[in-house]
């Protein structure tokens, strides 16, 4: 796994565990309140560490506003994600984590920049593995 990219194998895909997530996940916010993540943590995975994914209702803002929310998660979740992956590498779990908006929308902020995004991503990955 490389440092700072993030591999397909990273990221969630199926149906199923979006399902799983949304349905047995616990929810975590930040204070500012601006993004929240749902996550799962398995502790009987061959392969432990983090896998993620970005979702986001159509109710946020607008297609290119959305995207670039996107964009700026992953970013932010890259640049920091040494910190909860070497967590459950050591604890031998897996953590599945849905990040999305919590107040953040295009009405609010209609320009996002990573130092809007990145504190409230870094306060949530924390709070993820104090719980863990």
């Amino acid at each position: 796994m490389k440092q700072y990219g993030l591999a397909a194998r990273e990221r969630i895909k199926s149906k199923r565990d979006f399902e799983n997530i949304y349905q047995s996940g616990t929810t975590i916010q930040s204070s500012d309140k601006k993004i929240k993540a749902i996550y799962v943590v398995e502790t009987d995975n061959l392969q432990p560490g983090v896998q993620v994914a970005v979702a986001i209702s159509k109710r946020a803002g607008g297609a290119v506003w959305r995207n670039r929310f996107k964009r700026l998660i992953r970013e932010s979740y890259r640049l920091n994600k040494t910190r909860l992956v070497d967590y459950c590498v050591e604890k031998k779990q897996t953590a599945k984590v849905i990040f999305s908006t919590g107040t953040l929308n295009q009405k609010n902020y209609g320009s996002l920049r990573l130092k809007t995004v990145m504190p409230g991503m870094i306060e949530v990955m924390e709070g993820i593995k104090r719980l863990i």
